[in-house]
Parts: C-alpha cells; sequence; structure tokens
C-alpha cells in the first residue's frame, strides 16, 4: 500500500463509517417503532413473563427474564450492526499497518508476545544483541577450539555487561503496572542465572576442564537467549508453532545420521528432525545427560539471531555430507595487544 493512498483511504473510511451510522440509526429507529406497535407479540410475551412468577426464581431473576424476553432481539441486532461497524474499522487500519511481508513485527515497539518495549531504551537493544551476542559467538569459536590462551579474558568482559542489563530493564520496563514489574523481575532472574552460568565458566577455564566449559556455555546461551525473548529484543517473531506438518508428506527431504545409534556431540553440526522446530539447523553446544539426557543446540542465523533450543538428543541427528562450519568459525580472530585490530 503506498504512502500516498492514505489520505484518500483515510477519507473513504471516514465517509464508510457515517454511512454505517447513518444506517444504523435508521435501522435501530425502525426495530424501535416494530417493538413498540407489535402489541400482539408483546401480549405473547407478557403471557410468557406471567408463566415465571410460577417457575419459583428470586424477583431479580424474574426482572432479568423479563428484560432477555422484550429486548434480547433487540440488542442482539444493535450489537450485530456494532460489530460489523468495528470489523470495518479495524479492516481500514490494519490496511495501514501491515506494511512488511512475512511474521516480522517491529521489534523496537513490540516485544515478543505483543509486550511493549518503552522507547526510552533507546540504542541499548542494539548494544545487547550486537555487543553480547558477538561476545557470545567469539566466546563459542575460541572454547570449541580450544583456546585456553584466549578464554580467561572472556569471564570479566562479560562481566562489564551488567550495567547495560540493568539500564536496559528498568529503561524498557519502567512503570508500575503489574505487567512491567513482572517483566522486570523476570529479566532480573535471568540476568543473575546468565552471571552465574559465568562464574562456573570461569573456574572451569581455570581447570581447563572441557565438558564443564560447555555446559556453563551452554547455561549462559538459555539464560540470554531468555532474557532476549522476555525483554522483546528479538527482531522477528516466528508465529509458525509447529514444523513437523510440512514435512509429513516430505520427511524424506531432510537426511540425516540415526541419532540413536550416533548421537550428536557438542561442535557436531545437527538437523532437528522431531518436535515444533523440525527441519531446522543448528550446531550442538551443549549436553545435559545426566538429568534429562537433552542436548543444547544453538541454531543457525535468522535475520540476525540465532536461537536457543534445549531438546533430546534424539531430535538433534547429525547431517551428512558436506557442511559449511558454523558461523562463528568464520570470525576473524583480532589481536587486541597490537593496537586492536590486527588479525592473529
Amino acid at each position: 500500500m503506498r504512502f500516498e493512498r492514505f489520505p484518500v483511504l483515510v477519507f473513504l473510511s471516514m465517509a464508510c463509517n457515517v454511512w454505517i451510522f447513518s444506517s444504523f440509526r435508521l435501522v435501530e429507529s425502525l426495530l424501535s417503532s416494530h417493538y413498540r406497535t407489535s402489541t400482539a407479540k408483546k401480549t405473547a410475551k407478557a403471557g410468557t413473563i406471567r408463566n415465571l412468577s410460577s417457575d419459583g426464581h428470586s424477583p431479580a431473576r424474574r426482572k432479568e427474564d423479563e428484560f432477555r424476553i422484550l429486548y434480547e432481539p433487540f440488542d442482539n441486532r444493535r450489537q450485530f450492526l456494532m460489530k460489523k461497524m468495528s470489523l470495518f474499522t479495524a479492516a481500514v487500519a490494519g490496511g495501514f499497518s501491515l506494511t512488511d511481508p512475512g511474521n516480522a513485527v517491529d521489534s523496537t515497539t513490540t516485544a515478543v508476545g505483543g509486550v511493549k518495549v518503552s522507547k526510552r531504551a533507546g540504542g541499548l537493544a542494539q548494544k545487547i544483541r550486537g555487543g553480547v551476542c558477538f561476545k557470545m559467538d567469539e566466546l563459542q569459536r575460541d572454547l570449541m577450539q580450544e583456546r585456553w590462551d584466549l578464554l580467561t579474558p572472556y569471564p570479566a568482559q562479560l562481566r562489564s555487561y551488567v550495567q547495560l542489563f540493568t539500564t536496559y530493564t528498568d529503561a524498557a520496563f519502567p512503570s508500575d503496572l503489574p505487567s512491567d514489574y513482572g517483566l522486570r523481575v523476570a529479566l532480573r532472574y535471568e540476568v543473575g542465572r546468565f552471571f552465574a552460568s559465568v562464574e562456573r565458566l570461569k573456574r572451569a577455564i581455570a581447570k581447563q576442564a572441557l565438558d564443564e566449559a560447555y555446559t556453563a556455555y551452554a547455561d549462559m546461551s538459555l539464560h540470554l537467549d531468555r532474557y532476549l525473548r522476555v525483554g522483546g529484543l528479538y527482531t522477528y517473531y516466528d508465529s509458525v508453532i509447529d514444523n513437523e506438518q510440512f514435512f509429513e508428506e516430505y520427511n524424506d527431504a531432510l537426511v540425516y545420521s540415526d541419532p540413536v545409534k550416533d548421537p550428536a556431540e557438542v561442535r557436531d553440526l545437527v538437523v532437528l528432525c522431531k518436535g515444533p522446530d523440525k527441519g531446522k539447523t543448528g550446531i550442538v553446544i551443549g549436553l545435559y545427560p545426566d538429568t534429562t539426557n537433552n542436548c543444547v543446540v544453538k541454531l543457525d542465523k535468522y535475520r540476525g539471531m540465532r536461537e536457543i533450543r534445549v531438546v533430546p538428543r534424539s531430535w538433534a541427528a547429525k547431517r551428512l555430507g558436506e557442511q559449511e562450519p558454523d558461523d562463528v568459525f568464520l570470525i576473524p580472530r583480532t589481536n587486541h595487544k597490537n593496537n586492536g585490530g590486527n588479525k592473529a
């Protein structure tokens, strides 16, 4: 819909609303006259009302039934016309707002699930998406390449983002309304769990315990993903609930190894072969074998974001054939000791 047509459509919308409202008033007057002059029908209904006196109901209940019998048909017509007017207005207004195809919504004004984010958040959202998320990608690259000499500074670097999280939480949901208060509590909880996992990562790096480091990193990624969702920081909203329905007739299109006989490990490139995200690809970043036999999958980038999923290991199957490396391994490593810009 082109912007220059906006005034014309507004005028047409107003004219149609005036016409509908005038028609509504005319129909309303006709209906009122009809119910005032139809004495025969009222007499029949009065007989029905008289019968209510012997049904054992209270006087208040009889009054309610009397009103319903006499006036409910008229009210139904009134509500019908009002509903039609509302639907027409919503349809015209929707024509102006639905400018972006697909499932995307404006993340600067609307969070996932329709949660409104205050404009006071400003550029803080981009700092979290571009700063914290990028730092997590760099950490994944160095951790999976077991560059212990480069991992030591990461916990301190991530701790420096505490103020950023706090500022965004208070700026995005500043009011005392129960909704904003509940969101602030949820966001602070996820931040607390995120930095608790950072401390576990720090201890794992000191011991060079790879499995513990993977688990800590997976927990960090999971809590950061939850923060992004609750805080309305995702750049899109996927309205598809279950992808399995799309693969009912094309299940052979997915090529993968048997996830039971050959389960995926950390660093393996996988495709989700079951569940609501069936068909999506990613990389395993952590395993939870002791309790649930689940794994943590970092999905491939979509619209600048990488979602985190915790799924049974039988859902994450190794991809077969030649595959491109995960995006994090394509990030150039810089040597910060040499003016902060030379590639290592």
